[in-house]
């Protein structure tokens, strides 16, 4: 499937692995997808953030998601996180998904590749308490006027 990929999409799609592998998680979910693709000047660019914000909110996000448990990290950060296994983690259901809806957005818009772009359109379809969605909506981007400068893009 990812031979259909634009180049783009691909290292968007590769660099999501690595954003989990960094994050500790044993699965590639859309928040991890969502970053990736900000990773790419072009695609912060027509969001209006980029990975560096999106970061600082999903940790925020995650302290906030742990005191709501009664767990406070205090100043505690760590600057790397080993993965128990070896093996490449896989995709998360919402992941998946979110790339099957990336190539029926391509299909729609008769492109011959996926892009970056048709990626994007399909985190947008997300709704809370998905973590790419939560993510966007804590970030400042006008989802809405996003939509529409992709669909007009695509």
């Amino acid at each position: 499937m990812f031979e259909k990929f634009a180049h783009s999409a691909r290292v968007a799609v590769e660099d999501a692995r690595f954003e989990a592998e960094r994050r500790g998680d044993r699965r590639i979910g859309t928040d991890h997808l969502l970053i990736a693709l900000l990773e790419d000047d072009e695609v912060a660019q027509i969001v209006g953030v980029d990975a560096r914000e999106a970061h600082e909110t999903v940790d925020l996000l995650d302290r906030n998601a742990l005191a709501a448990i009664g767990v406070d990290l205090g100043e505690f950060r760590s600057t790397s996180r080993t993965s128990l296994s070896r093996r490449s983690p896989l995709m998360t259901s919402g992941a998946k998904t979110v790339i099957q809806q990336s190539l029926a957005n391509a299909a729609a818009a008769h492109a011959r590749t996926i892009t970056s772009q048709h990626i994007l359109l399909a985190l947008l379809d997300r709704h809370e308490p998905d973590p790419a969605a939560a993510l966007l909506a804590a970030l400042p981007v006008d989802q809405s006027a996003l939509r529409e400068r992709l669909s007009a893009a695509t």
